[in-house]
């Protein structure tokens, strides 16, 4: 199966979001994911009102900032189909997953890189995981407790999508920004079962960069299968 990859918004500032979607815009691309993590409220406006007036059409895959109301995933689940919405394991511990409870079987869990998995933490209480391909690289070279308590869930069927970026091999780190597609390299390493239905790509870069590398990863995982 092909697998569906994302070009996606990501950034901390206004000139990031606005300059990814002048690409999509003159592109006329329709299809992205979205990552609001790092924007304030206020800012999260100005994008969903810029979305709304764009050739976007469909947001496959948001990841949410920990503040975010129900009525922000219902805004971009009428508008734009959101099927993913993922967030970290503090979202559990903070109790952030609680005013969200109206959308569990759309909420996945993207484990962290901190070698702690707290009690609080139930993937199987929301939709699934949303498996970090780079983080799960980094705990596998660690043999971390993340990387334990996703391994403890392998035989079940909660791998559902998926974050891309880089992986530096010298300091087990991911990378945000690409400068080279061997920084991709290690997804042939990974075991198939972490592989969802979507792979949003999740980089500092360009939408045309982006674009490359969907071409580059959309070839290599198809070997994968």
């Amino acid at each position: 199966m092909k697998p569906h990859i994302l070009v996606s918004i990501t950034g901390r500032t206004q000139q990031e979001w606005q300059d990814k979607l002048k690409e999509i815009e003159a592109l006329g691309i329709t299809e992205i994911a979205l990552f609001l993590e790092m924007y304030e409220p206020e800012e999260k406006t100005k994008i969903y009102d810029a979305l709304l007036k764009s050739c976007v059409k469909s947001i496959p895959l948001v990841h949410l900032r920990h503040d975010m109301k129900k009525y922000e995933l219902a805004f971009l689940q009428k508008n734009f189909g959101t099927k993913y919405f993922t967030c970290h394991e503090e979202n559990f511990v903070r109790h952030d997953v609680e005013h969200w409870k109206d959308f569990y079987q759309d909420i996945y869990l993207e484990m962290n890189i901190d070698n702690i998995v707290s009690k609080a933490l139930r993937v199987e209480k929301i939709g699934g995981f949303c498996i970090d391909l780079a983080h799960f690289k980094i705990g596998l070279r660690k043999l971390s407790k993340d990387f334990e308590y996703v391994i403890s869930h392998k035989d079940q069927k909660l791998f559902a999508c998926n974050h891309v970026n880089g992986w530096n091999p010298e300091k087990n780190l991911d990378m945000h920004t690409i400068d080279n597609l061997e920084n991709f390299e290690y997804l042939k390493t990974l075991p198939k079962f972490i592989f969802g239905m979507v792979i949003a790509i999740e980089t500092f870069n360009s939408i045309k960069e982006q674009l490359e590398f969907k071409k580059y990863l959309t070839e290599l995982l198809l070997k994968k299968t």
